[in-house]
C-alpha cells in the first residue's frame, strides 16, 4: 500500500526544453534526504502532457537509474487515448516502476462505463500495480465512487489519487473498497483532513518545496494526532494556496528554482510565473524555511 507524502515531482528542463538530468538527480537526492515516501515521475506536475512518448519513456528509465532502490517510483502514464496509456504503462513496467498513475482521459469526457473499460484494458495489458487518478478540475471527467469500486475489483488496480478535495467523496469511496486499497489525495490544502478522515496519504505539489514538513504532517495525521497534524498543516497553509495561484506546475517550478535547483524552464503553453505573484510566494518560502 502507498502511504504518506508522495511528491509529484517537477521535471527540470533546460532553456531549449530538454530534460535537465543533472538537476533531476539533485532533486531526487533532496527528496531522499527529506523523508519523502515515494516519487511520481512524469505526472501532471512533471509536465507529462508536453512530453513525446519517447521522451516520456526515457524520463522514466533514467529516473529509475537515479532513484534505484532508495524510494519507490510511481510513473505517470495516463493519456486520453487508451492505446497510448497502454504504451506508456508498458514503458513504466520496463523502467521497473513500483506502480503506474493513470489520470482519467482528459477532454474526451468518457462515460463511467467508458472509464471502466479504459482502465480494465490497461490493467489487462500491463502487469503492474496501477493507481487511478481523478482530477475533474483539469480533465472535465469525474470518476464516481461506484466506478472506483468496480475498478477496485481488478487485481492490479491498487489505489486512487482523488483530487476533488471532498471528504464526502472520500467517505463514499472508502465505504466501497477494501482496506488494502490506497486512498491518496491530490489536493494539498485538504490533505490533513483527508488523512484524518481515513485516507492514507497524498501525491503532493507542496512537497516539492517543503518535503520534510509535508511528510511530518502526513505522519501526524496517520497517527491520529489531530491537533499536532492541524498545527503542522497551518504552518504551510499559505504555501498550499500560493502554489496554485496559476496553473500547476507554473508556481512550483518557479519556487523550486528559487530554492537553488537551477532555472527550471517550462514548455509552452506553460509560461513563467507572473511577476505579481513572485514576491508573495518568495515570502511564503522564507516563512516556511524553504529559503
Amino acid at each position: 500500500m502507498f502511504t504518506g507524502s508522495i511528491v509529484a515531482l517537477v521535471t527540470p528542463m533546460q532553456g531549449n526544453g530538454d530534460v535537465d538530468y543533472t538537476q533531476l538527480e539533485s532533486l531526487i537526492d533532496f527528496h531522499v534526504r527529506e523523508g519523502t515516501s515515494a516519487l511520481v515521475i512524469a505526472g501532471t506536475t512533471g509536465e507529462s502532457a508536453t512530453l513525446s512518448p519517447a521522451e516520456h519513456c526515457d524520463l522514466l528509465q533514467r529516473s529509475y537509474e537515479i532513484i534505484g532502490q532508495r524510494l519507490p517510483m510511481i510513473a505517470g502514464t495516463g493519456a486520453n487515448s487508451t492505446a497510448e496509456a497502454i504504451e506508456l504503462t508498458q514503458c513504466a513496467r520496463k523502467a521497473r516502476a513500483e506502480a503506474a498513475l493513470l489520470v482519467t482521459p482528459y477532454y474526451n469526457k468518457p462515460t463511467q462505463h467508458g472509464l471502466v473499460l479504459h482502465h480494465q484494458a490497461i490493467a489487462d495489458a500491463v502487469n503492474i500495480p496501477q493507481i487511478l487518478y481523478n482530477v475533474p478540475g483539469r480533465t472535465a471527467c469525474d470518476m464516481q465512487a461506484d466506478t472506483v469500486a468496480e475498478l477496485a475489483k481488478v487485481g492490479n488496480i491498487v489505489g486512487i489519487k482523488e483530487a476533488t478535495g471532498s471528504m464526502e467523496r472520500l467517505a463514499d469511496i472508502k465505504a466501497r473498497v477494501g482496506d488494502d486499497f490506497s486512498l491518496l489525495t491530490g489536493d494539498d490544502s485538504t490533505t490533513c483532513e483527508f488523512i484524518l478522515n481515513g485516507g492514507h496519504g497524498a501525491i503532493s505539489v507542496t512537497a516539492n518545496v517543503v518535503p520534510a514538513k509535508m511528510a511530518n504532517m502526513c505522519r501526524l495525521a496517520r497517527e491520529g494526532r489531530q491537533e499536532e497534524a492541524r498545527a503542522a498543516d497551518a504552518e504551510i497553509a499559505d504555501l498550499h494556496r500560493l502554489l496554485f495561484v496559476e496553473s500547476n506546475p507554473i508556481p512550483v517550478k518557479w519556487a523550486v528554482s528559487e530554492m537553488g535547483f537551477g532555472e527550471l524552464n517550462l514548455r509552452l503553453p506553460m509560461t513563467k510565473l507572473s511577476e505579481q505573484y513572485q514576491q508573495p510566494l518568495r515570502q511564503s518560502l522564507i516563512a516556511c524555511g524553504a529559503l
